[in-house]
């Protein structure tokens, strides 16, 4: 892997470096003091000298049967134990209080939505809401299901080998002026030249395979034409001209 090419930075086409390498079974559970035995298999990140885009780009070859093999498989629950309930009810939570009185207008897309929780949830409080998961709808076109108002992407960004495909199912399942809503942790203070990464979300046990700074969302959002702002270091959105419902979070 050190003696091939690096490809260009896949947001920005920058020139990239080899940045480090990790272990595949360091977690994120590692931040909780979880720490698995090492493996012996190395996984080699990439620095884009530009934007700050990192990635790994051996995994961005896998397909989603090794990705199902040897990551989303029956150990992933010790790795990522939210997942299944307690980050779905959360964000569930979270846009009821915000957009629930809008509610019956919204039509919402959970895109990489595991088992389908917080569509459920959202459905009780009178959303519109479907769930797609490419692990778990494998042979559902999300595009067909649209157009929706309200994407929402939670801990999705940093899994994918294909941030602009990603990108593009995103944009073509979007109304025009639909939002979407996304968590992942920023790497901005994180990951920067010369320093080991020991990040803790830099995790590729967990899949995650694409980390970003806060320049690399914004030049990502440019490149489809839409405008990018964070709430914080984990939430973030990209939109052209919010709705109604949506004005007062870009106020």
């Amino acid at each position: 892997m050190s003696q091939t090419p690096l490809p260009p930075c896949p947001v920005c086409s920058g020139a990239c470096e080899l940045h480090d390498v990790v272990d595949f079974n360091k977690c994120c559970e590692e931040a909780r003091g979880l720490f698995l035995p090492k493996l012996g298999v190395p996984i080699y990140y990439a620095l884009c000298d530009h934007c700050g885009f990192c990635f790994a780009p051996e995994l961005y070859q896998w397909s989603l049967k090794d990705f199902s093999d040897h990551i989303y498989n029956a150990d992933y629950e010790a790795i990522d134990p939210d997942y299944l309930e307690l980050r779905p009810k959360g964000n569930a939570a979270m846009i009821a209080a915000n957009f629930g009185a809008h509610a019956q207008s919204i039509r919402h897309l959970d895109f990489g939505g595991g088992n389908g929780m917080l569509s459920e949830l959202l459905a009780g409080h009178g959303f519109s809401s479907q769930s797609y998961d490419p692990f778990v709808n494998p042979d559902t076109n999300p595009h067909a299901l649209g157009p929706f108002d309200l994407i929402t992407a939670f801990e999705v960004f940093e899994h994918v080998p294909d941030v602009n495909a990603l990108m593009i199912s995103l944009s073509l399942s979007r109304a025009q002026s639909g939002v979407i809503l996304f968590s992942t942790t920023i790497s901005d203070g994180h990951i920067e030249k010369g320093r080991r990464l020991d990040w803790w979300y830099a995790s590729p046990r967990n899949g995650h395979i694409s980390l970003f700074s806060k320049a690399s969302l914004g030049l990502l959002a440019q490149k489809f034409d839409l405008k990018f702002g964070s709430f914080n270091d984990y939430q973030h959105a990209m939109w052209s001209e919010p709705p109604p419902w949506a004005a007062s979070l870009f106020n």
